[in-house]
């Protein structure tokens, strides 16, 4: 069946200008990083990616070992753009990264000119796309100077193979370094893109301040804490849950009596704020703009719609961030 996106598709979601460029980001983007690879069938993945842009979200970002495997994220976004989006490539923002293990040898990962212009040619074939809009220093590397990546990135640009470059996982003090090395060169760091969250807080101290005085946007990963913050876990863990299959990205024993009772405290706010609580936890992330945009991820589209509807309510009151607050001491 041809897809033909909602025609109101822009008018609900909010669009922010990401650090000093002039391109804006949705407030909430989707990122392809477990549930986009061959452990899904495409028809699946197609149905979310539908959903998704039908609610005006414009930026779906990948790296290149997203799957699993490594790889097939990106394979099944260039299967599903031929598909239904291939008519709309001007209206999305596609990201992808590199720095982290993805192939055999002294090249497969790091930081290294080699190793970030050959991932980006790979990735760019496995999603047959020309160019990518945002590209990726996925983590920084300490056997490589920080100079070679950001040649790199800036090279990806001048190639124009990538519009924009960004990091992640970077630290406050490796940005500075990072964005000033890529200013010389002529390409600004458009964006970080740190893990942040209401238990995972570190930006705060120092990270927030670098990309305000450099101008660079901001892009959460993880703002549900592998799905922690939502009341998935509010009754026990459930058979069908991140935590109780094999994936290692959320263990049982990370569930704790004392994250069950912050959530739960957590959940009385958001219900008083006619919210779920993964809304609450999206609004709270994006509270008074210092981040861009969330970027969540998703393996139903009822995951998508719920957390796209947290922008029916962002504001926050003291009252409530005290209380917030008191909760996550």
């Amino acid at each position: 069946m041809s897809y033909t996106p909602k025609n109101e598709r822009y008018s609900n979601m909010k669009y922010t200008k990401c650090g000093n460029s002039g391109l804006k980001l949705p407030a909430i983007s989707l990122g392809l990083w477990q549930n986009y690879g061959d452990v899904n069938a495409v028809e699946t993945e197609r149905e979310m990616l539908r959903r998704a842009f039908d609610l005006g979200i414009t930026h779906f970002d990948l790296a290149n070992n997203y799957g699993p495997p490594e790889g097939t994220a990106e394979e099944n976004l260039g299967r599903i753009m031929k598909m239904d989006f291939a008519g709309y490539r001007d209206e999305l923002i596609i990201s992808t990264k590199a720095g982290n293990p993805m192939w055999e040898g002294p090249y497969g990962d790091g930081g290294s000119k080699k190793h970030m212009m050959a991932s980006l040619d790979q990735s760019l074939k496995r999603m047959g796309l020309e160019y990518v809009d945002i590209y990726y220093s996925h983590r920084p590397d300490p056997e490589t100077p920080v100079e070679e990546t950001m040649y790199a990135l800036d090279r990806a640009v001048r190639q124009g193979k990538a519009l924009y470059v960004g990091l992640s996982n970077y630290s406050a003090e490796q940005t500075r370094v990072a964005a000033a090395t890529l200013k010389a060169l002529g390409t600004p760091c458009l964006i970080h893109q740190p893990k942040y969250n209401m238990f995972d807080r570190w930006i705060e101290n120092g990270l927030q301040d670098v990309l305000k005085e450099e101008g660079i946007g901001s892009i959460a990963f993880s703002p549900l804490a592998k799905g922690l913050l939502t009341n998935r876990y509010l009754n026990g863990i459930p058979s069908d849950s991140r935590a109780a299959s094999s994936s290692r990205s959320l263990s049982v024993q990370a569930i704790t009596e004392g994250v069950i009772s912050k959530i739960t405290r957590l959940n009385s706010i958001a219900l008083k704020r006619d919210q779920s609580l993964s809304q609450m936890v999206i609004a709270w992330v994006l509270r008074e703009g210092r981040v861009t945009s969330a970027l969540i991820g998703a393996s139903k589209v009822s995951q998508i719609e719920d957390n796209v509807a947290a922008l029916n309510n962002l504001d926050f009151s003291q009252e409530e961030l005290l209380s917030i607050e008191k909760i996550l001491k």
